[in-house]
C-alpha cells in the first residue's frame, strides 16, 4: 500500500493537492472521483468534496482535507526542507492563510456576482476585492517567493490561486502575478502533476465525445 491515497477530479482544487504530492515526493495512489458518483469518498469526506487525502501510518488511517491543509501537512510528514525556518514563519502562514481566506471568497464572491455593501466591508475578511488584490500584489512585487528567495509549501497554494486567477480572468493579469506563476512553471513537481491532470482531463473529455 502507498503512503497516501489521494482522492480527487482533475478538474477540481485536487489539482493542488497534486502538485504538493510530487513537491514532497510523495508515494500515493489516487481514487478518480466521479462527480455523479462520490463512491468511498463520502465516508473519507462527509462532505462530498475533492481533494481528500488519508496518510496510512502508525497503523492508522489519518484524513485530511481542505487543499491548504493539504500542502502543509505533506510539507510536515514527507519534506520538511518545504516548511518555514524560524525567521520564515510569520510570511509562511500569514500568506497561506491569506490566500485560503480572502484571496478564496473574494474571487468566488466576485464571480458570483455577489458584491459587497459599501457600508459592510468591515464586516467581511478580504473588505472589497480590489484591496484583496492590491494586498497579494504588495506580497510579489520585491520578493520570489513568498517566503522571498526561497520555495516553500505556501508557494503551492499561494501559486495556484495566482495561476488559476490568471488562467480564468479572477485575477487581473498584473506584471508581479506573471513573473511569479512563469516562476512556478519551472518547478519540476508542478510540471509533472499537471502534465497527469491534463492527461485525464484529456481522456475524460475524449471519453464524453465519444459517447464511452
Amino acid at each position: 500500500m502507498a503512503d497516501y491515497t489521494f482522492y480527487t477530479n482533475p478538474m477540481s482544487r485536487g489539482q493542488i493537492a497534486r502538485w504538493a504530492l510530487h513537491e514532497a515526493g510523495a508515494d500515493y495512489e489516487q481514487v478518480l472521483v466521479d462527480w455523479q458518483d462520490k463512491g468511498g469518498l463520502s465516508a473519507v469526506n462527509p462532505m462530498g468534496k475533492v481533494p481528500a487525502l488519508v496518510h496510512h501510518r502508525g497503523g492508522h488511517d489519518h484524513v485530511v482535507t481542505e487543499a491548504a491543509a493539504i500542502c502543509h501537512y505533506l510539507a510536515e510528514m514527507s519534506a520538511p526542507g518545504l516548511l518555514p525556518r524560524d525567521g520564515e514563519k510569520a510570511d509562511y502562514f500569514r500568506w497561506l492563510f491569506f490566500a485560503a481566506g480572502p484571496v478564496e471568497q473574494a474571487v468566488t464572491d466576485r464571480s458570483m456576482g455577489w458584491e459587497v455593501p459599501a457600508d459592510r466591508t468591515g464586516m467581511i475578511g478580504y473588505g472589497t476585492y480590489d484591496r484583496m488584490v492590491d494586498t497579494l500584489e504588495s506580497l510579489l512585487k520585491d520578493r520570489a517567493y513568498v517566503c522571498g528567495d526561497r520555495f516553500t509549501m505556501a508557494d503551492v497554494y499561494v501559486g495556484s490561486q495566482v495561476g488559476w486567477g490568471l488562467a480564468f480572468g479572477t485575477l487581473p493579469k498584473r506584471d508581479a502575478f506573471a513573473a511569479y506563476d512563469a516562476r512556478l512553471d519551472e518547478r519540476e513537481g508542478r510540471k509533472a502533476a499537471r502534465a497527469i491532470d491534463d492527461a485525464l482531463i484529456a481522456e475524460a473529455q475524449g471519453a464524453e465525445g465519444s459517447g464511452g
